[in-house]
Order: C-alpha cells, then sequence, then structure tokens
C-alpha cells in the first residue's frame, strides 16, 4: 500500500456530504470558510435538537429523558465489539435484560447501539454483525486522499442495516422519552458531539436517513486508516461543512459532560442504573507487532482505547457512586488470551462473542468496578 500525504483540504472536496454540496465548496473545489462563531451556531435544516457537544450541560440536559431509567453505554474498539455483542445476546437470554432508556455508542458500540436500543428482537442482527462478517465487508485495502484504507464497503453496509424500517423503529421509541445517542469527533473544532438519533429519525425524509447513516459511518471512521465524514449543516442561511471522525478520539465512551464526572455539575444524571460495555482487553499483552502502518496503527489505537477507557471507567465509578447510582461494567475477561489474526478476524470475532454471551448468561459479565490496573502477559 502507499502512502499519501494527508491533506485535509483535498480530501474534504472528494467527500460525500448531507446537504447543499454545490453551497459548500468554492470554485475551487475547497470548503466554504466558516467562523468558530458560525459552527457553533450551526444546525441540521429542520432538525435543530440533531445534535449538541459532548462538553455543553444546556444542550445534554435538553436532550436527555427526564424520567429516570436504565443507561448503557457502549465503547469503541473495532472487532472487539463481538464482546459486547455477545454480553447483549446473553443478557436477552437470561431474561433480565432490562429496557434502556438511553443508549450511547462510539465507533463499534455505535455499530450496535440502535439494535441494543430497540430491544432484545434485534439480537440476531447483532449476532450476525460479529459473527458472519469479515474485513472485506469493512473496508478495501487501497488508499485515498484522506485514510490508508477505503471504507465502501462499511458505507453500504450501513445503508444496508439502517434501513428506514429501522430508522422509523428508533422515531418511535424516541417519541417515547428514550434516547439514542452517538459519538463522533468535529476536527475542525477539536470536540465530540453527540447526535440525537431518535430526533434525527423523527423528522422521517429521505435527508434525515442519510445523516442517520453517515453519523454511524463517521463514529467508526478511524483517523489515519478511515476517511472521515463530512456533515453539512447551516448557520444563518450558509452552508457549513463540517468534517467527523470516530468517536473514540474524544474518549473510550459516552455518559455526560465532564462537569458531571468531576463533581461540578448543578444537576444529577436522570439514571436509575448505569451499565458500560467496554470493548478493550483489561490488560496489557505483549505481542510482537509487525512493522507495516497498518499493524502499527492498529496497536498504538488499541492501547489508547484500552487506558482511555480504563480512566473513563475510573471517572464514571466515582460521579454515579457520589450520586448514588448503580453502577456495573462488563470488560474483555483477562482470561480470554486469543488474539486476532488480522483486521476482523471472523475466527477470533466468533470466539469472543460466544464468550460475552456466555459470560452474560452466567452472570458473570458485570461487575461494579472498572478494570484495574495488570501488568503485561502474553496472549495464546
Amino acid at each position: 500500500m502507499r502512502i499519501r500525504e494527508l491533506s485535509l483540504a483535498c480530501a474534504i472536496a472528494a467527500m460525500p456530504a448531507t446537504g447543499h454540496a454545490a453551497e459548500c465548496t468554492t470554485t475551487e473545489g475547497q470548503r466554504a470558510a466558516f467562523t468558530l462563531e458560525e459552527q457553533n451556531a450551526a444546525v441540521f435544516p429542520g432538525i435543530p435538537d440533531a445534535r449538541f457537544f459532548a462538553d455543553e450541560i444546556a444542550g445534554f440536559l435538553r436532550a436527555v429523558p427526564k424520567k429516570a431509567g436504565v443507561w448503557l453505554a457502549l465503547s469503541g474498539g473495532g472487532a472487539d465489539g463481538a464482546y459486547a455483542a455477545g454480553v447483549l445476546n446473553g443478557w436477552s437470554a437470561t431474561g433480565k435484560r432490562p429496557e434502556f432508556s438511553v443508549v450511547t455508542g462510539i465507533s463499534t458500540g455505535a455499530a450496535i447501539a440502535p439494535f441494543a436500543f430497540l430491544g432484545r428482537e434485534y439480537d440476531a442482527k447483532v449476532r450476525e454483525n460479529y459473527t458472519a462478517i469479515n474485513a472485506g465487508d469493512i473496508f478495501e485495502d487501497i488508499d485515498t486522499d484522506q485514510s490508508l484504507l477505503d471504507t465502501w464497503p462499511l458505507k453500504d453496509l450501513i445503508a444496508r442495516q439502517a434501513t428506514p424500517e429501522l430508522v422509523a423503529a428508533v422515531a418511535k421509541e424516541h417519541k417515547k422519552g428514550r434516547r439514542l445517542f452517538v459519538a463522533t469527533v468535529n476536527l475542525d473544532s477539536e470536540r465530540r458531539v453527540i447526535w440525537n438519533m431518535g430526533a434525527i429519525a423523527s423528522r422521517g425524509d429521505e435527508r434525515a436517513l442519510a445523516l442517520f447513516r453517515d453519523v454511524l459511518l463517521a463514529s467508526s471512521s478511524v483517523p489515519g486508516l478511515f476517511p472521515p465524514v463530512a456533515i453539512d449543516l447551516e448557520s444563518g442561511g450558509k452552508c457549513v461543512r463540517e468534517v467527523h471522525i470516530d468517536g473514540s478520539a474524544g474518549g473510550a465512551f459516552y455518559i455526560a459532560p465532564d462537569v458531571w464526572l468531576a463533581g461540578n455539575a448543578q444537576f444529577k444524571l436522570p439514571a436509575k442504573n448505569v451499565y458500560v460495555l467496554l470493548n478493550a482487553r483489561e490488560e496489557p499483552y505483549f505481542e510482537m507487532v509487525q512493522q507495516n502502518v497498518l499493524s502499527l496503527l492498529g496497536r498504538a489505537i488499541s492501547m489508547t482505547l484500552k487506558y482511555s477507557g480504563r480512566i473513563d471507567a475510573q471517572r464514571v465509578a466515582a460521579a454515579t457512586a457520589r450520586d448514588g447510582i448503580p453502577y456495573e461494567i462488563a470488560v474483555m475477561p483477562e482470561d480470554f488470551t486469543k488474539v486476532s489474526q488480522g483486521a476482523f478476524d471472523g475466527v477470533y470475532m466468533k470466539e469472543l462473542f460466544d464468550r460475552g454471551e456466555k459470560d452474560a448468561r452466567e452472570g458473570k459479565a458485570f461487575r461494579p468496578s472498572p478494570p484495574p490496573q495488570a501488568t503485561a502477559r502474553s496472549p495464546e
């Protein structure tokens, strides 16, 4: 694979857009310039409540349910999302899986989130996504002007799964007061964005469907490996074309603004219970890294997710304890020592899914404390 210099200006000209393409670019094919103030005021036409910044308290409070319920946060983690998929299936089998009032997803967690939100009748789809796909369903091994891999297969997969019927089902649950949030990172502002997928779905037209799919794609767009996604908004009648990447770049998972995690919030989280599915290993593990770009980037991203997930989990544990909210977390178990033999290795994913399902069936998946620091070990 040939590595090209990542030129953002050239990349944006080639990116798909949700909105007014002609108004969003200059005659030279570059993005039309906009200011920070214009971006902060930008909204998706017809859906003013489509999103809020993750650090925005007012937007968060407007979006979340008023009534306390059960919350579920799904982290990033690529193929390791098979563990969360298995846990959800096993949890359903026990008959004890609750209906979630809020589901949040990032990256691979965003791929699971709509199905987790809609309930156990979608478990078969979750199982299929993590036991019957491989790398060819996610990317093509060719570089683009903005990435080392091309994700047109993932875009097609999302289009086949985020159907008008599924989006309508999300809208129906949104009207009941439940919430589905997906996180991306806005590269221009360097801020994480939380998309209110139910509000988007409730619009019910083709542009809303396209935005719903674009957000899912953007949340899984690993920077450098996968191309970013352009999303068009409007600010004072002007097009603002934003650039979005994988939500994991802003943290392993999302519950609430940092001010709540830090204990400085003037509000209490409207949650009866908080569950987190962290798609990462607990412990460092030793493995000789192959000296190629994909292997090096993949290893670095996995390590970053592992440690950011540990920190996020500890912060949520402290915040929920302070507010008296029961909190449980499921993490890839320490004794699962197999490693993937390549990107989206089907055999590895199937074994990890089966382990997650078994753990949940036996009541061993969740525990009330964040993962401890561990020493490095060698995988099988």
